[in-house]
């Protein structure tokens, strides 16, 4: 059985697509480029915030100098509405809580910015006692660059073979195995199936609930 479960946050615990896409029209909108419908964002997000800037910016526009600043205006509106739309999906919080109560350590890693995945999380799953709950910071690669996981094997020391981590995208997937713990790609999230299967999921899941058997699994005894 795994004894520590990592999650993505955004497509794989809450639905934050149409808040995501709401605040990156609105500081497009106030740098004069053109907006983009709510559809076109789940292929633009996964990668953090400055590059989901860079994907919905004109491309003759991308210089550092102006997706930062289209980043700040993106930052001060999301951090005031980063809620206006956001849910959990269907069983997410009932597979919180399962895991939880079979005593498996639970995470988070995402690409968003510490402060606004630390603001998510304590509003949708305050009850939860996450052993590490880890965002985009300064000076830390993001996915798939594994950084962020080992800094959760810190925080929740547990051997690579008792490690789930779960996410929605082929940046998930790619993490994971680059960090050497089992993957599950979820389907219920911002990318397809096939981005899943192509990037060597370990384990697919249509539902929530399908998780608990995968943590359940017995698996071979790694000492890693």
């Amino acid at each position: 059985m795994k004894q520590l479960v990592i999650f993505d946050l955004d497509g794989t615990l809450l639905n934050t697509i149409a808040d995501l896409g709401a605040a990156t029209n609105y500081a497009l909108r106030q740098s004069g480029y053109p907006e983009h419908s709510i559809s076109s964002y789940p292929m633009f997000v996964g990668n953090g915030v400055t590059r989901l800037i860079e994907r919905a910016m004109p491309e003759d526009m991308r210089t550092h100098e102006n997706i930062m600043a289209v980043r700040e205006k993106f930052c001060e509106y999301y951090d005031e509405h980063l809620a206006d739309e956001t849910t959990p999906y269907p069983g997410i919080p009932e597979l919180l809580h399962d895991l939880k109560d079979m005593g498996v350590k639970l995470a988070v890693a995402s690409n968003k910015y510490q402060h606004a995945v630390e603001t998510l999380i304590n509003r949708y799953f305050p009850e939860i006692p996450w052993s590490a709950v880890e965002g985009q910071k300064e000076g830390v690669p993001v996915k798939p660059d594994p950084s962020i996981v080992f800094e959760i094997l810190g925080k929740a020391p547990t051997r690579k073979s008792k490690v789930l981590y779960v996410g929605d995208s082929g940046v998930d997937m790619e993490t994971a195995r680059r960090a050497c713990v089992d993957s599950c790609g979820v389907t219920w999230g911002f990318r397809p199936v096939k981005e899943l299967k192509e990037a060597h999921a370990d384990n697919l899941a249509d539902t929530p609930e399908q998780i608990i058997t995968i943590v359940r699994r017995p698996g071979l005894e790694l000492d890693v």
